[in-house]
């Protein structure tokens, strides 16, 4: 990700994708995701809903960056599962996604190129089903002034068109606001202008 590039790739909702080969059926489950906490969770429960299943492989990516990401070939040959459902995600350019494929064996051999192909299409599959959008990154500052600066302050708000998601007004005052990361700096200048304010950065969206 360019230092100007403050949008990526991602899916909204779970979808799913299925794909056929000598008998071997191989079903591709795509959720969104933040959380590497919630992965045994959801492998859990796909294993309950297929206990039959030979195999649960999966690839995840995280991050606006796009810079985490893990592979899982659960019993496959090594590079035939995770690998080839992850290199499915870094065509279509998501990220935020985990992808599980889950293989009932059909009792015939696909050999190496024949794995690497089922698992790739059923990503596939399952990415075409999925409605793929655009999120913005965004940064969370928290900006403490005095009550005095308070038109200044809400001045660079609106001018900028920030969100903002708390704020509280007394003698000493305290608003959080989110906006794009490329509108920061021209935040960061604005704010610096003004008397006794000072900002906070708390996370990136």
């Amino acid at each position: 990700m360019s230092l100007f590039e403050d949008t990526y790739y991602t899916i909204n909702d779970t979808a799913e994708g299925i794909f056929r080969d000598k008998g071997s059926k191989f079903i591709a489950y795509a959720y969104p995701f933040k959380d590497e906490n919630k992965l045994k969770e959801i492998i859990a429960e796909l294993k309950s809903l297929h206990p039959k299943a030979r195999h649960h492989c999966w690839a995840y990516r995280l991050s606006p960056d796009r810079s985490v990401f893990r592979v899982n070939d659960d019993g496959e040959p090594s590079g035939t599962a995770g690998r080839p459902i992850l290199n499915a995600l870094l065509s279509k350019d998501v990220t935020n996604i985990l992808v599980v494929v889950v293989r009932y064996f059909g009792g015939t051999l696909l050999g190496v190129p024949g794995l690497i192909n089922a698992y790739k299409t059923a990503t596939q599959e399952a990415l075409e089903a999925a409605t793929i959008v655009q999120k913005t990154v965004n940064d969370v500052y928290q900006i403490d002034f005095e009550y005095l600066a308070m038109n200044d302050v809400m001045r660079v708000i609106k001018d900028e068109n920030l969100t903002v998601f708390e704020q509280q007004f007394d003698n000493a005052c305290t608003m959080t606001v989110e906006m794009r990361k490329m509108q920061v700096n021209a935040f960061v200048q604005k704010m610096e202008k003004i008397e006794g304010a000072q900002i906070t950065y708390l996370r990136t969206l």
